[in-house]
């Protein structure tokens, strides 16, 4: 056989194993559930990863060549969320579902498809800024919005800027807007200084009549309103006298017992999001307060966090449970590696809250004020169009608990909160005193921790994390 039928005959071989190798992959797509229409362009990023690393087989390939692709392209400013979700999925199909890597198992997929998920314009944790409130509102589609943000943007602007004078969080500003729209709306446009009490009940009972809300929204359409008129307008609602009420129903909190808590915790396999929802459990937090720490809020010497500018603009300290201080010093060292990449590669700004970027502008880029769960991806701020790496979006942690209550086979409806539920329950059943009990929570009245008195109360002793008694 000449030299050049044995080259012809090599090159066929190679051009077969690569077309079965494809055809392989593209099974394994269909079986995950990918849809047809995308499957080239899972083909065109596993082909991307490949040629990055031409000079290996993928049998060769470990966890941190993915971590370092993922990292590079991650930097990427025109990437799109959804360009880098199907990345990560590509990839992670090619290593599990082809290559059978052994390490591929106990990689975080997981962390690396909810960085792809990034900050709406709306999120309380981004920047704020002093542009009209109408941008606010752009999405609305409703034709009524739109035009009374028009007719009332002077209102509106003046609404905004007794909120923002009183610090109150965004989320209560577009809340109280968008129920201040609704009211003027359900009035045809009316003047709001041309109605009064009257008109406010007549919104109410229609909430409740003839939108059936939840006793909870009602109350917070209450609070819009009186805010508008009471601070806004200088006409204080007065003699509100009776009007038909959502019916409030009395809920007990859905709390996981020890050994559905260490159930749960099993069923997480991200050792991340493990870390997290133990934080949940272990030291209280709500979900928010979670996903905001900043590096320089743990505190390792005193065995505890520091929660900022909680619920009602609190600050608080929370027990740090022994049993994640390692891993949580493991984990901040390479949320360190990371953000050192971001500074020699010239980004590495995070968002600071109120006017600290104006008053300490080298701040942003301190290790101190770093987010503890940083997200796997820079993105732009959509606010100030700053390129920066917010945190993890707190929908990811959701949706971890969410499945892995599942798995863990518990029937109880639980959520995040639910761990916060345990933690409160579980100290008073360990005999610590509903005051201690309150201070943890961050409770401004102890009423709202009565609440978890279906346990007994007994003096408190020093304060150890129910996590640590597991």
């Amino acid at each position: 056989m000449t030299k050049k039928k044995q080259d012809e005959n090599e090159n066929e071989n190679e051009n077969d194993l690569f077309e079965r190798f494809w055809n392989q992959y593209i099974e394994a797509l269909r079986k995950r559930g990918v849809k047809k229409t995308v499957e080239r362009w899972y083909v065109l990023r596993a082909e991307r990863y490949i040629k990055a690393f031409s000079e290996s087989r993928l049998a060769y390939h470990t966890a941190n060549d993915v971590k370092a692709h993922f990292d590079q392209v991650s930097r990427e400013k025109k990437l799109k969320p959804w360009q880098f979700y199907q990345l990560v999925h590509a990839i992670q199909i090619l290593f599990v579902d082809i290559v059978h890597s052994k390490w591929s198992g106990e990689f975080n997929w997981d962390y690396w498809l909810a960085s792809a998920k990034e900050l709406e314009s709306d999120h309380p944790t981004v920047v704020r800024d002093n542009s009209k409130l109408a941008q606010q509102y752009e999405n609305k589609n409703t034709f009524s919005a739109v035009k009374i943000k028009k007719q009332y943007d002077s209102l509106l602007q003046q609404v905004m800027t007794e909120i923002r004078r009183r610090h109150y969080s965004i989320r209560t500003e577009k809340t109280y807007t968008d129920w201040i729209i609704r009211y003027i709306g359900f009035h045809e446009s009316k003047n709001p200084l041309e109605m009064g009490v009257a008109n406010v009940k007549a919104f109410l009972e229609y909430l409740a009549v003839g939108r059936n809300v939840a006793a909870s929204t009602q109350n917070q359409a209450l609070n819009a309103l009186v805010f508008l008129y009471n601070q806004v307008l200088l006409r204080p609602l007065e003699n509100m006298g009776e009007f038909t009420r959502a019916k409030r129903p009395r809920k007990l909190p859905v709390v996981l017992s020890t050994l559905e808590v260490k159930k749960l915790f099993g069923a997480i396999e991200d050792r991340t999001f493990s870390l997290m929802a133990g934080l949940l459990y272990g030291s209280g937090l709500r979900l928010m307060e979670c996903i905001r720490l900043r590096v320089q809020d743990v505190d390792f010497d005193y065995h505890q966090l520091i929660v900022r500018d909680g619920k009602g603009q609190k600050d608080r300290v929370v027990p740090l449970p022994e049993k994640y201080r390692k891993f949580f010093r493991e984990h901040l060292d390479e949320v360190k590696r990371l953000h050192e990449e971001d500074l020699t590669n010239g980004f590495g700004e995070v968002y600071l809250p109120n006017a600290l970027s104006v008053k300490y502008p080298h701040a942003a880029k301190e290790w101190g004020w770093q987010y503890a769960f940083p997200s796997g991806r820079l993105s732009i701020d959509p606010r100030s169009g700053k390129t920066r790496r917010h945190h993890i979006h707190e929908n990811s942690l959701q949706k971890i608990i969410k499945k892995a209550t599942s798995i863990a086979g518990i029937t109880k409806k639980v959520n995040c909160h639910s761990l916060r539920h345990s933690f409160a329950t579980h100290l008073l059943e360990n005999g610590y005193d509903i005051r201690t009990v309150q201070e943890l929570l961050g409770h401004a009245d102890v009423s709202t921790t009565m609440i978890y008195t279906h346990v007994l109360n007994k003096p408190g002793v020093t304060v150890t994390s129910p996590a640590d008694l597991i």
